[in-house]
């Protein structure tokens, strides 16, 4: 830190602060360089990423492991879980009780876990979304499924690591048995990175671990992807529904880790008197919440984007039950749903991102293969360490047995050394050769073991424990033991979670993907009659009903009429733009007539520079005229003109210093071209080509001036113009041989009477 010389105050502050020790020279942008990566290392590997072996965080882990020393088993009682939550941000977790207990209902809750590690006791939340009760008024024990997790931690099964505050271990890891990844999924934000893996079937888990094994143990020459998919063929969600996504998609994700699954909710129609119906929605899709769904519908249906659907309710009870009414029998249930679909989260998609923290903590996403081959060498490993520690215990065990068996064929001269001798431990273990260990247990036997038959007893477990050992050394020597073990202990474990029973049932099931079809606009919008009102400066409503001409309308004041038109709310409108683009706005989305209504500009992304030129209604299979005020221009099919976007299409390619100066639609047989030099040029209108986009070819020729004005009309009505003046009556040219040409000359001087403001006007 340096501060300005000459300043006495601050210099003999840096003096001073320059002689306490924690103060360190460095460069500002190091230390925070330095600090921010180790608070995103910190959140990558002890928060937000789960680890591949037992597919928990560091949270869930250590709330499984305090309700464990808690002796919360399933088949105790319950403890509040206010206790438990205690435990754990006292003990191994130290952050906010309400975050440690968030973790703990989610783990709780069969709507959120494909297989739930907590058994909860009270309010634990719902699929509405409602929060759980407060810790104090909840209780807790672990499941079965936890229970498996976590067996084996009494063995040597992983390392254990200090706690934060030094007083207590925790495991670094679960044994886990059960392949809990995949099984119950993850999701988790990291600095950087994020993981998203949805929950699949064990039992399905467990036939994809089967194969491995078997090529494992050579059983098999080879597993691809596509094999393994036919095992495992996709996420098993707890809330079911229909997966829609195509098989080769699943196969891709899986292959990289990386993917989505379309997943939709499951619905039925029920019939009802006199041919009318209702539809029932049964189950929805993962992770969305029944009650902002059924609002999300309801809101549709006040704003009349949905018109064939007239009611929605909600009849759950225990089971799932959304009620939706169409508004006529005659609607087809699909189109119904397809709609829904599209305008709701009855149809999601979720995501999978693999990316998980591997043996040796590194965050990287892996493909299915890799996270089920990462799970069983952690199995193997569990295995052999549990097969160490008892063989440790067996060879403490016979050497104990083996000096009981020695005391009782001495037992006078035992007895006789405990009474008599001074230090009986040391003359027993030089008389009789005994080890320290067998001498403290002779020394601890109770008179009563002193039985003939206790004798015999320890002679069976002496042959026992010595024929386990022999077994146990041939287990730790044979790797394909190793994995035939493995593989007994992965089919006991489907038959107790596999598809035999309610837990391990499939609950999400497949289906065809449906094919995209474009839902007819009328079934999404109700057709009402409107007067489409566009002033001068832009500004635009849509009036309800179709105004007559003569019905004054108010504008802004210093603002004017410029567009007026009838149309229905099921209508698309085409604005033209000076820079060439072509705009596409749902007259639906139109303001109400209520106020002057509000700027074309927001609703399309247009520069405030660029002009509107027209605004037309959408006809299908008719055509439109566009011309620059260079004096080019084509035909432009209308139904090629609509864009998804708000951004529009470029339909006009302009040449700096020209702008689109016309836009129409070309009806009739001739089109009469103005320019700014008062020549009027009338020829066929089929001398135009049509164009999807481009300059355009030559309209009229201009020595000097520009393009004016275009309009088409039919030669035999003849053509028609408004005079100037305030009256503004419509005169009618019939005789115009004089005019008519060929396309790109030049053209003669306007029929006397012509308005002097260079325009057709409003006819």
């Amino acid at each position: 830190m340096v501060f300005p010389a000459g300043n006495d105050i601050f210099a003999g502050m840096s003096k001073q602060l320059a002689t306490k020790e924690h103060i360190l020279d460095e460069p500002l942008a190091e230390a925070l360089s330095e600090r921010y990566l180790s608070y995103a290392l910190s959140t990558i590997t002890s928060r937000s990423l789960p680890d591949v072996r037992d597919g928990l965080k560091p949270v869930h882990r250590r709330l499984l492991y305090a309700m464990r020393l808690l002796k919360l088993k399933p088949d105790t009682g319950f403890k509040k879980c206010a206790r438990v939550v205690g435990d754990v941000i006292g003990k191994y977790h130290p952050h906010g009780d309400q975050a440690v207990y968030d973790a703990l209902v989610r783990l709780a809750q069969d709507f959120s876990v494909r297989y739930p590690l907590i058994d909860g006791q009270g309010n634990f939340g719902n699929i509405d979304g409602d929060n759980a009760a407060a810790m104090r008024y909840t209780e807790a024990r672990i499941t079965k499924v936890a229970e498996v997790l976590m067996e084996g931690l009494d063995e040597d099964a992983v390392d254990f690591r200090t706690t934060y505050d030094g007083e207590e271990e925790e495991p670094v890891v679960f044994p886990a048995s059960f392949p809990n990844l995949l099984a119950n999924g993850a999701t988790g934000i990291a600095v950087g990175m994020a993981t998203s893996i949805p929950p699949h079937n064990a039992g399905e888990l467990i036939d994809g671990l089967l194969l491995i094994i078997d090529l494992r143990v050579g059983r098999r020459q080879s597993l691809t992807t596509i094999q393994l998919v036919n095992r495992i063929p996709g996420p098993d969600f707890p809330t079911g529904g229909l997966i829609v996504e195509p098989r080769e998609n699943i196969v891709q994700a899986y292959a990289t880790g990386r993917g989505s699954f379309r997943l939709r909710a499951r619905w039925e129609k029920e019939d009802l008197s006199r041919g009318a119906y209702q539809i029932v929605i049964t189950e929805i899709p993962y992770m969305v919440q029944k009650s902002r769904l059924i609002e999300k519908i309801a809101d549709l249906i006040s704003d009349k984007k949905l018109p064939i659907l007239t009611n929605v309710s909600d009849e759950s009870d225990t089971s799932l039950r959304i009620v939706l009414e169409p508004k006529s029998r005659s609607v087809e249930p699909r189109i119904l749903m397809e709609s829904l679909f599209k305008l709701t989260d009855l149809e999601t998609r979720v995501q999978l991102n693999l990316n998980v923290l591997d043996a040796e903590k590194s965050p990287r996403v892996m493909s299915l293969r890799e996270a089920l081959d990462a799970f069983l060498d952690h199995r193997r490993e569990v295995l052999l360490r549990r097969s160490k520690h008892r063989l440790e215990k067996i060879k403490h065990r016979l050497e104990v047995l083996a000096g009981y068996l020695v005391a009782y064929l001495n037992l006078d001269e035992v007895i006789r050394i405990i009474r008599q001798e001074d230090d009986p431990k040391a003359e027993l273990m030089a008389v009789f050769e005994l080890s320290e260990v067998q001498v403290e247990a002779v020394l601890n036997m109770r008179l009563r073991s002193l039985r003939k038959l206790e004798e015999i007893e320890l002679k069976k477990e002496h042959k026992a424990l010595g024929e386990e050992k022999s077994g146990i050394k041939a287990l730790v020597e044979s790797e394909t033991s190793q994995w035939e073990v493995i593989a007994a202990d992965l089919a006991e474990l489907k038959v107790m979670f596999g598809p035999k029973t309610d837990l391990g049932k499939r609950r999400s099931d497949f289906s065809e993907a449906p094919q995209a079809e474009a839902v007819p606009l009328e079934a999404m919008i109700e057709k009402e009659p409107i007067t489409v009102i566009c002033s001068q400066m832009g500004w635009v409503r849509a009036i309800k009903g179709h105004l007559p001409a003569e019905d004054e309308v108010k504008y802004k004041e210093g603002d004017q009429p410029r567009w007026r038109f009838h149309a229905q709310t099921t209508d698309k409108l085409l604005l033209f733009a000076s820079n060439g683009r072509v705009y596409t706005i749902g007259a639906d989305k139109l303001p109400g007539g209520r106020g002057h209504g509000e700027p074309l500009r927001l609703m399309v992304e247009l520069d405030d520079q660029e002009d509107i030129v027209a605004l037309l209604r959408f006809k299908p299979e008719s055509r439109v005229l566009v011309a620059s005020s260079a004096g080019k221009g084509f035909l432009a099919q209308a139904d090629r003109l609509l864009a998804s976007t708000r951004q529009g299409k470029q339909l006009m390619n302009l040449p700096a210093g020209t702008v689109t100066r016309v836009c129409l639609a070309a009806e009739g047989d001739h089109v009469a071209v103005l320019g700014t030099n008062r020549k009027l040029l009338i020829y066929p209108l089929d001398q135009l080509p049509t164009r999807g986009r481009g300059q355009g070819v030559s309209l009229q020729r201009y020595p000097k001036g520009e393009l004016a004005d275009i309009k088409t009309f039919n030669l035999v009505d003849g053509l028609s113009w408004r005079s100037g003046g305030a009256s503004g009556r419509l005169r009618t040219e019939y005789d115009l041989e004089r005019w008519i040409g060929r396309r790109g000359n030049v053209g003669r001087l306007v029929p006397k009477g012509f308005p002097s403001r260079k325009s057709f006007g409003e006819v």
